[in-house]
């Protein structure tokens, strides 16, 4: 078992957290409290780094669709960037690679011009 860490940092797109270690039953609530303490804008993206996950049961995907609940109450998007093989499989399974925004890695997901045609009128208005 890894422990997970989160860290946060901003990007010009909003907050990005950094996920590493393993996103299980046990430290899911970590993950809801991390995103609990984020003030997104109306319009603003979270990016969830998923480079540094190691495993991801029910509980972490459960905390993942938490955050993507918190973001659209807050009128933000969410992303997930550089999401593992094996947590990926999970999403396309459940369908939930349709819920998310899913990008190869972090650079791609806070740029602005691979964002949907909407996301710049969006952030332009705010």
């Amino acid at each position: 078992m890894s422990p997970l860490t989160i860290t946060a940092r901003g990007a010009a797109t909003g907050p990005v957290l950094e996920i590493t270690g393993d996103l299980d039953h046990r430290t899911a609530p970590e993950l809801r409290r991390a995103v609990d303490r984020l003030t997104l804008v109306t319009g603003q993206l979270l990016i969830l780094d998923l480079a540094g996950l190691e495993f991801c049961d029910s509980s972490g995907i459960t905390a993942l669709l938490a955050a993507r609940n918190l973001a659209t109450e807050q009128s933000a998007d969410i992303a997930l960037a550089a999401v593992p093989a094996n947590t990926a499989r999970i999403l396309r399974i459940a369908g939930l690679d349709r819920v998310f925004s899913l990008h190869p890695d972090t650079p791609i997901a806070t740029n602005p011009r691979s964002q949907p045609a909407d996301y710049q009128a969006r952030v332009t208005r705010h």
